[in-house]
Formats: C-alpha cells, sequence, structure tokens
C-alpha cells in the first residue's frame, strides 16, 4: 500500500488570505517579500528551481497577486495550489490540527498584557507547585531578545525565564546545565497542569547553552507540551487503522503524541531532512512520514530575517531531488506550510497567510489544484489515500493527483 510524506515548511506563507485584515497583516507574503528584501540587499534574485518546477512560485503568484524578483525556472512535475486557514488562529497548533482535519473553531486563551503578562494568581500558584520563589521576565519577548536580557540573571538566580507571545503560549528558557533539563521538563508540565482553564495551547520548553548574552544559543531540545485537539486528527484515524505514524520534528509534541507510532527528533534543516530521507528509504509500507521544518520560523520568520530565510529556502530546494530519488513509484509527496512568519513584516509574530498546498509522485503531470477553502484539505486527501472514514472538514484532491497506490 502507499506511502505518504508530509512536510511543513513552517512559516511559509504565500500572501496574506481574506481575512488578514482582522490581524493586521493585510500586505503580509512571506515569500514574494523576502524575495524581494533579498534581492534588495544582495542583488541577487532567490532561486529554487526544484519548488518552482513543482509549482510553488506559481502557486505564490496565484495567491498573492503581486510580483517579485526571482529567478524563473519551468513548472515540469507537481500539482499546486494555495489553502486558506479557516481556524481562529495563526498558531502552529491551529495550522497543523486544521491540516490534518480538524480546524479550531474557538477562541485561544492569552496573554494579552506586554508587561506582566502573567495573572499574580495563577504566579503565585506555579511558584507554590514548583517551589521556587519567583520567575523572570513575565512579558511578551522573543526568544533571543529574552535570553540576551535576562539569560546571565537567569545563571546567577536559578529562576526560570517565563515569557508569551501573540500565540496562545507560555514558554519557559532555562540553561540545560546551570538549571538542567530534566528539571526544564518538570517545570514545563507543573505549569501546563495549571492552565487548562485558561485555554492556554502550549507550554514550551526553551533549553539554551552559552556563559553570556553574546554567545547564548538556543538548543534542539526543546519540547512543547500542547492541548488535545478538539477531536480525532487524521492521524489518530490512519494510526487506529494500522498505518504507520512517523514524527520527524516537533510534530509529536505538537499532537500531544495521539496518532504518532514513531517519533524522531532532530535539530537544524540537514538534520530534520536526513532524518526524513532515512525513514523514506526504511519505512514500511502503508506508512505516513510526518516533519516540520522549524527553523524557517524559529530561525529566520520571527527573528525577522529575510535574507537567511532566502538562503534556507535556497538549501531545502537543493535537497528536495534527494526526498524524491528516495521515494518509491506509488510514494506521495506533500509539502505545505501552518501559517506565514513574514520576516518583513512588524513585528516578531506570524502572519495570517495562505499556504503552498504541493503534491508530487512519480508518475504526475502538472497540475494547477487552484485555492483551497480549508488546510483540512490535506487531511482529508490523506483520509482518501489511506481508505479511513472522511473527515468532516476538506475537501479530497486526491483523484486530481491520477494517483494509483
Amino acid at each position: 500500500m502507499a506511502r505518504a510524506i508530509v512536510i511543513v515548511i513552517d512559516s511559509f506563507g504565500i500572501g496574506f488570505s481574506p481575512d488578514a485584515e482582522s490581524f493586521g497583516d493585510v500586505g503580509a507574503n512571506t515569500l514574494a517579500n523576502l524575495a524581494t528584501a533579498y534581492f534588495e540587499e544582495t542583488g541577487k534574485k532567490l532561486s529554487l528551481p526544484n519548488l518552482s518546477a513543482l509549482g510553488v512560485v506559481k502557486a505564490c503568484e496565484n495567491a498573492g497577486k503581486q510580483s517579485f524578483p526571482y529567478e524563473p525556472h519551468p513548472i515540469k512535475q507537481g500539482a499546486y495550489g494555495y489553502a486558506q486557514e479557516i481556524s481562529t488562529g495563526k498558531d502552529t497548533p491551529s495550522g497543523h490540527w486544521e491540516m490534518a482535519g480538524v480546524p479550531v473553531l474557538f477562541d485561544w486563551g492569552y496573554f494579552t498584557d506586554k508587561e506582566n503578562a502573567f495573572p499574580s494568581d495563577l504566579i503565585a500558584t506555579i511558584n507554590q507547585k514548583s517551589g521556587f520563589s519567583g520567575m523572570l521576565g513575565n512579558c511578551h519577548a522573543s526568544g533571543t531578545e529574552i535570553l540576551s536580557r535576562l539569560g546571565e540573571e537567569h545563571i546567577r538566580t536559578g529562576l526560570p525565564i517565563c515569557y508569551t507571545s501573540a500565540d496562545s503560549v507560555f514558554q519557559i528558557a532555562a540553561h540545560e546545565e546551570h538549571f538542567g533539563l530534566d528539571k526544564l521538563y518538570q517545570y514545563c508540565e507543573q505549569v501546563r497542569s495549571l492552565l487548562d482553564e485558561l485555554n492556554i495551547g502550549r507550554v514550551i520548553a526553551r533549553p539554551f547553552i552559552g556563559d553570556s548574552a553574546e554567545n547564548f544559543t538556543r538548543t534542539g531540545n526543546r519540547r512543547d507540551y500542547s492541548v488535545l485537539p478538539p477531536e480525532p486528527t487524521v492521524l489518530d484515524k490512519i494510526s487506529a487503522k494500522g498505518t504507520h505514524v512517523i514524527s520527524v520534528g516537533k510534530i509529536a509534541d505538537i499532537f500531544a503524541h495521539q496518532g504518532i507510532n514513531e517519533k524522531t527528533k532532530a535539530t537544524g534543516l540537514d538534520a530534520l531532512l536526513d532524518a526524513t530521507i532515512s525513514h523514506i528509504e526504511s519505512a514500511q509500507d502503508n506508512s505516513l512520514i510526518f516533519t516540520n521544518l522549524v527553523n524557517f520560523d524559529q530561525d529566520f520568520g520571527h527573528r525577522r530575517n529575510a535574507v537567511g530565510y532566502a538562503q534556507e529556502l535556497e538549501a531545502f530546494d537543493a535537497r528536495i531531488p534527494e526526498l524524491m530519488q528516495a521515494m518509491n513509484e506509488d510514494d506521495l509527496l506533500l509539502l505545505t506550510a501552518d501559517h506565514g512568519c513574514d520576516p518583513t513584516w512588524p513585528g516578531t509574530d506570524h502572519t495570517r497567510e495562505y499556504v503552498p498546498v504541493i503534491a508530487y509522485h512519480q508518475n504526475i503531470s502538472s497540475i494547477d489544484l487552484g485555492e483551497r477553502a480549508t488546510f483540512a484539505d490535506l487531511g482529508q486527501t490523506i483520509a482518501e489515500l489511506f481508505d479511513v472514514e472522511p473527515m468532516n472538514y476538506g475537501k479530497s484532491f486526491l483523484k486530481q493527483l491520477n494517483f494509483k497506490s
């Protein structure tokens, strides 16, 4: 039976969506705007021959309806389209759950105050439960800025660094050596147990290393503590029927480890792709390999580094032939994203955008999938591929792919 490989190019938006005004994101376009910034700063046009051949650039032109500088490469083989999000937020769990067939149609809880972000009674309860005398941070912040500002004080005092963002999230940074990973994970579990009533989507452990503000660096030992999706995802359905579901990167954390049979952690784009290719080469029939390429988001989108984002895209593009060569004739590759994070946009938050929907198998021709009404079309396609009960949301595009498993 067929295998599927789903790769989430984390934050790879391709044009602001129709509801972007309510998010303050009219004009955002991660791909087009980073390509423009890249050209303006380096004089080089973005070159994505393999992604272009699959239709990614054409999907961006169709979705964003704006021109941008890039090296032209012909569309050769692949189905391409763009999808709108119907979930109420533009956060990571909402995007991933929706692409797995379960959109988030409720409002998350948020910590909206930029300073003194967490309620005083919550802080008191956390301190009592954890045994710490207090916390550092208690504000909205970017992950790199807050390490530079508070990392040395954290080492000196031993207090965890706690912060949030525009997402429904409680983030905790701690030094791997001075604080310890086990203690950080335990603290996160304690905080997670106190946030359900506030409907906070995730608690994230953000370990780091280094000995001063000049060289503090986050490590790959991040761990997300997510609430469960509101109903079974396509991962739950296919794994219950016998499909072997393999998570690469942070996928298992995002789905609270539900519907996952095997987990592989890796740090950095190359390591994530190496792990994905290794699974493609070894996974049994009737398998789904689900990978999140987090570095686009955390290292370049949130840090508003357009040049770095462009270079990372070119590095990813160069490795796509390896992915294809590892695939069997009856494998299906699906590329998409979970939200945008335009590195040229004000602030450091995600941006409300269309995401690409790209499909490839060895015998596919060039197919325009057009505009998709929801990310859940991906989950519905996977449900049809693995012959499970249809999801409640989404429309499958499997038949358009002329795919025979």
